[in-house]
């Protein structure tokens, strides 16, 4: 029978006084590292560097609620076709200055002022129909970095202005560029595993890095095409500071301006790798290390989408997903799960689908995974008598 008897730490509710010393066992009880306690770590935990949030378009200004301050902003409707539009606090949000993902175009303007303000948990929308068109259902995903607090970093051979996030494992850089080949700092605790630049005065690819596939071949955000060889990266990896860049204008050129988001693998919060596929409904599990919130995926060796899966439109594993390509401006495209099965697990993903394009047999496929698991907590009711 209860006694109303709680241990040294307050759980518990035993018949007995507990003997000075001992504690209940429950979790709260348990050790918490301070690198994954949130009391601890309350600007630095995943669901406060990466967040989603979703409305209806009903073409009145409104403010959006969000997890933290976004410094990453990539927004559209997906229930019809609409373009990716990305933003970024290097840049200023709120001017409004966006590139497209699944373009080659140059930086331009969205034409309504329909972003109207970024706060600590909040994005304010306006009524244009750009971005609040009735009927349409938009999603935002988001990354914090430093609240547009800049800096310079003069690590590599040309000097950026940067911010990064508090994990370490996320930074935009801003740079202009010099003929030659030259590197840039990225800012982050360890090398990156996955970089995106794009020039913003002119119409070029987007070039990605991908440590999954290695620093001789570079993918195009934009193109549905194979990975390329060729010294886009310098043939050279990423080391703790410096990401090298070819003599491609992609990447760098006299009189261009760049954008650059470098990521690093951060533990419950970012991964990134590949896999080889089985060509089998029972495909390849892939560790992260933690629940993934959202995943990109993308063959290398043949030609293939990039392929986005959130836990904000697929909260469940029930047999059908919801596709978005980062290429394309196309609608959500609903598919049976043998059309491009992935099952998001406690640790990882299963690839459910035997098709070419996400899981065939012998294929190479990198991806990059983010995660918004709460890890450790010590608010746990105990219950031991």
């Amino acid at each position: 029978t209860a006694g109303g008897n709680s241990d040294d730490t307050g759980y518990g509710n035993f018949f007995y006084d507990v003997p000075a010393g001992f504690l209940a066992m429950c979790s709260g009880n348990l050790p918490v590292a301070d690198a994954v306690d949130p009391a601890q770590t309350e600007d630095n935990i995943p669901q406060e560097l990466f967040f989603m949030s979703d409305y209806n378009g009903n073409l009145t200004g409104r403010t959006i609620t969000t997890e933290n301050q976004p410094d990453l902003l990539m927004i559209r409707h997906w229930t019809t076709g609409q373009n990716w539009y990305t933003l970024d606090s290097n840049r200023v949000i709120t001017d409004n200055k966006y590139i497209l993902t699944n373009t080659t175009g140059a930086e331009a303007t969205l034409p309504q002022a329909n972003i109207t303000s970024v706060g600590a948990t909040s994005v304010g929308i306006s009524s244009g129909t750009w971005l609040n068109s009735t009927g349409a259902t938009y999603q935002m995903w988001m990354w914090r970095a430093n609240g547009g607090t800049t800096s310079t970093n003069s690590s590599g051979s040309i000097n950026v202005t940067q911010q990064v996030d508090p994990s370490g494992g996320f930074s935009i850089s801003t740079y202009s560029d010099t003929a030659g080949t030259p590197t840039i700092g990225h800012g982050l605790s360890s090398a990156p595993t996955f970089v995106i630049v794009k020039q913003t005065n002119g119409t070029h690819n987007w070039a990605v890095y991908a440590a999954g596939a290695g620093a001789t071949k570079y993918g195009f955000l934009e193109s549905t095409s194979g990975f390329g060889t060729d010294n886009m990266w310098g043939n050279t990896t990423p080391t703790d500071t410096l990401v090298y860049l070819g003599v491609y204008t992609q990447t760098s050129g006299s009189g261009r301006n760049y954008v650059a988001y470098c990521f690093a693998d951060t533990e419950g919060y970012i991964k990134s790798g590949y896999f080889e596929g089985n060509g089998n409904t029972n495909g390849p599990f892939v560790y992260t290390g933690f629940r993934p919130s959202l995943v990109m995926r993308r063959r290398i060796d043949g030609s293939g989408s990039w392929l986005v899966k959130d836990d904000a439109r697929n909260p469940t594993n029930d047999g059908s997903i919801e596709v978005l390509t980062w290429n394309n401006d196309g609608a959500e495209n609903p598919q049976a799960e043998t059309s491009d099965g992935v099952d998001f697990l406690s640790n990882g993903f299963k690839l459910t689908d035997s098709d070419g394009s996400v899981n065939g047999s012998g294929g190479t496929y990198i991806y990059m995974a983010f995660g918004q698991s709460l890890v450790g907590s010590n608010n746990v009711p105990c219950t031991a008598r």
